[in-house]
């Protein structure tokens, strides 16, 4: 008996570091974060039933031990130094020639690669055992942080492969993946808590953390991009990235080395065009010196290496004044307090407004009517006030009240219990029905050609909208349309044809479109691909709709409690009769998984498209049970790519990655062109 428990805790190890390394390092996970965790729940019963067979380095270690109770302040044995930056070519120009100037006459290659906007951490390994993990610090100090560091996701706690470097210091950033930041801030905001500015904050907060428990849930990741003290010849920077990965550490992304700092501002170019694709935040690019030896003869000057250069983006900010603070009411009822701005040219656009997200954000940033503030946007896209110059006021400035009542329909007010959120209690509000309206209609619900905001508010104000419904009632009032300003036969004809139209989309886009809480694109996706039908959906428990991965309880609450409401179930059975579509019976294998004949396939579509749009061309991945991908990984199966693929068909080719033209793609999957 003794030997097969133990047969079988080394066997649940042995498959939970194979599948923590094909997460982390190669990004082609076999099974899901379910499975994952339940065997990982089987590995810590077992170990708890037996502790004869504990091991430091078992992958339940990686959840976190016991508090402690303070920091210790520990040496780095080489100084965590920083790096210079510099905003444009130029300065790029400018940094190769110094380099040059000292190694005259010595072949030389720069690396290229992304500079990850995380926390600096180095851990160092003794015969391949995680030993420490220590923060940046000062440079020549930081705090020692190994509780934490043992959680972080893509930390090997022993590396892998046979005779490891007796000692290597590894370092790297640690960070909290986009994605796994967006639902943080949603958990906050659901528990009325004030959500984290940025990722950065919020990973280095855990780090600091002194319960590594509570630091294992904000699902931090580590990169590894340099070396501190090793005892090992890598020769090059390229070669120690590839030990490595070899070793079970995930490495930065699609680092290449040139011979020239033409050929590597050129390959910055590339990187920079590819940011969207990344889970992670990126403020510039890094340009290293690869040769090691080299390095060492450059050296340092004061607290930065002469081998290596940030190559940084404009800061995405500007100075304002706030004019005024208006309320917004959402499809939801939630109030929003907006900052309407003096206009400001932000990154190449024009900004205005900005929002203020609730009365806490308020309080806590102190923004008063007429105050000066600085603006960023967040993720180069979103803005939002950073701060308040407060030692620019002059006393004209006024704060602004919390509301009692609905602005547009003066019914009370409510806030969330445990929240932050005010909500209008009156389900008839005006504008929770129009930004209702609004959002079915847009290109992210069920894309109705014709129906904009303006249209919207006027068939509310002719009062023939008075529910989503009643939008698919209006072919029989075709003549009172006619009279709406600016409503003639063909705008008419447009938009009844739209509508009809917009019967056929896709169950996961009717979905989205229902103003259910928590759920958006992506899990409307997940649901409609599980379940198949609106009826199959509706006749689920929680429990059956939280098992959804990547769903959870807090959306199957809330999908099982609009279907459950008077409301939800009037609203479906009216759409029901209305012709509207409720999806397809799921096909499955015998397996259980969706069946297709991109079934488990990765697709990536790039360049443009003659017969499909780019949403169409995903959509049909979806439909025939594949994966759409932005980004070409060494997971990726095929490429569809069309004119003008660019960067992503190189690294396709340089993958080994089979290449469609799009008619190849429609014949693979026995489709004519459609756009849904």
């Amino acid at each position: 008996m003794s030997a097969r428990v133990k047969t079988k805790i080394e066997k649940l190890r042995t498959e939970l570091e194979r599948h923590s390394r094909l997460y982390y390092v190669e990004a082609r996970p076999e099974i899901s974060d379910l499975e994952f965790d339940k065997l990982l729940k089987e590995l810590e019963q077992l170990e708890q039933k037996h502790p004869e067979y504990d091991s430091p380095d078992s992958p339940t270690k990686k959840v976190g031990g016991e508090p402690i109770s303070g920091f210790e302040t520990v040496d780095h044995r080489v100084p965590m130094l920083s790096i210079d930056n510099v905003y444009d070519e130029a300065g790029v120009i400018e940094f190769d020639k110094r380099v040059r100037k000292l190694l005259p006459d010595q072949k030389l290659h720069y690396t290229v690669e992304y500079k990850i906007d995380g926390v600096a951490l180095a851990l160092l390994y003794v015969d391949g055992e995680l030993k420490r993990g220590v923060t940046r610090g000062n440079g020549e100090q930081g705090d020692d942080i190994t509780h934490n560091a043992r959680t972080v996701g893509g930390v090997p706690l022993r590396l892998a492969g046979k005779n490891p470097p007796k000692e290597l210091e590894i370092r790297g950033e640690a960070y909290i993946g986009n994605a796994d930041f967006a639902k943080l801030v949603a958990e906050q905001e659901q528990r009325g808590e004030q959500p984290y500015a940025n990722s950065r904050n919020a990973a280095a907060g855990a780090l600091k953390l002194l319960d590594p428990k509570l630091c294992a849930k904000r699902k931090i990741r580590f990169i590894a991009h340099g070396v501190g003290y090793y005892d090992h010849d890598f020769k090059t920077h390229q070669k120690y990235l590839a030990s490595l990965a070899k070793m079970g550490v995930p490495v930065t992304p699609n680092v290449e080395a040139f011979e020239t700092i033409e050929s590597a501002l050129e390959r910055a170019h590339v990187l920079a065009e590819d940011i969207h694709s990344l889970d992670f935040e990126v403020d510039g690019i890094v340009i290293k010196v690869d040769e090691f030896s080299l390095r060492d003869q450059l050296g340092s000057r004061g607290k930065s290496p002469r081998w290596v250069i940030a190559y940084k983006w404009e800061r995405y900010e500007a100075a304002t004044k706030v004019n005024s603070i208006t309320v917004q009411v959402g499809k939801t009822g939630t109030l929003t307090p907006v900052a309407e701005l003096d206009p400001v040219q932000i990154a190449g656009t024009t900004v205005a407004r900005s929002s203020l997200h609730n009365w806490d954000e308020i309080h806590r940033l102190g923004v008063q009517v007429g105050d000066h503030v600085i603006v960023e946007k967040a993720g180069k896209i979103i803005p939002h006030v950073v701060r308040v110059e407060e030692h620019l006021r002059d006393g004209t400035e006024k704060p602004f009240p919390q509301p009692t009542e609905c602005p547009e329909c003066a019914a009370d007010v409510t806030q969330d219990e445990g929240g932050v959120y005010l909500r209008c209690v009156n389900p008839q509000c005006p504008a929770q029905l129009r930004e209702t309206l609004r959002y079915f209609a847009s290109r992210e619900g069920m894309d109705i050609d014709g129906l904009g905001i303006k249209l919207v508010e006027q068939l509310l104000e002719a009062d023939l909208l008075r529910s989503i419904p009643d939008l698919y009632r209006l072919s029989s009032k075709r003549e009172e349309i006619l009279q709406l300003e600016r409503m003639g036969e063909k705008s008419v004809d447009k938009l009844l044809a739209g509508i009809e139209q917009s019967k056929a989309q896709p169950l996961w886009r009717l979905l989205t479109s229902l103003n259910i809480r928590h759920v958006g694109a992506s899990s409307a996706r997940l649901l409609a691909d599980r379940f198949g039908t609106m009826d199959e959906l509706q006749s689920q428990d929680e429990t059956a709709i939280a098992d959804v991965d990547e769903i959870g309880p807090v959306i199957a609450h809330s999908v099982h409690s609009f279907f459950a409401s008077e409301v939800g179930k009037t609203l479906i059975d009216e759409l029901r009769e209305l012709g509207l579509n409720f999806g397809e019976p799921v096909e499955k294998t015998e397996s259980g998984a969706n069946s297709g004949v991109l079934a488990g396939k990765t697709v990536v579509v790039t360049g443009k498209l003659s017969e499909l749009d780019r949403n169409g061309a995903k959509e049909l991945i979806h439909q025939h049970g594949g994966r759409a991908s932005g980004s070409v990984s060494k997971n990726t199966d095929y490429l569809v790519a069309g004119e003008k693929a660019g960067s992503k068909l190189s690294k396709a080719e340089e993958y080994g990655v089979k290449v469609l033209t799009e008619r190849e793609f429609l014949d693979l999957i026995g489709e004519s062109p459609k756009t849904p």
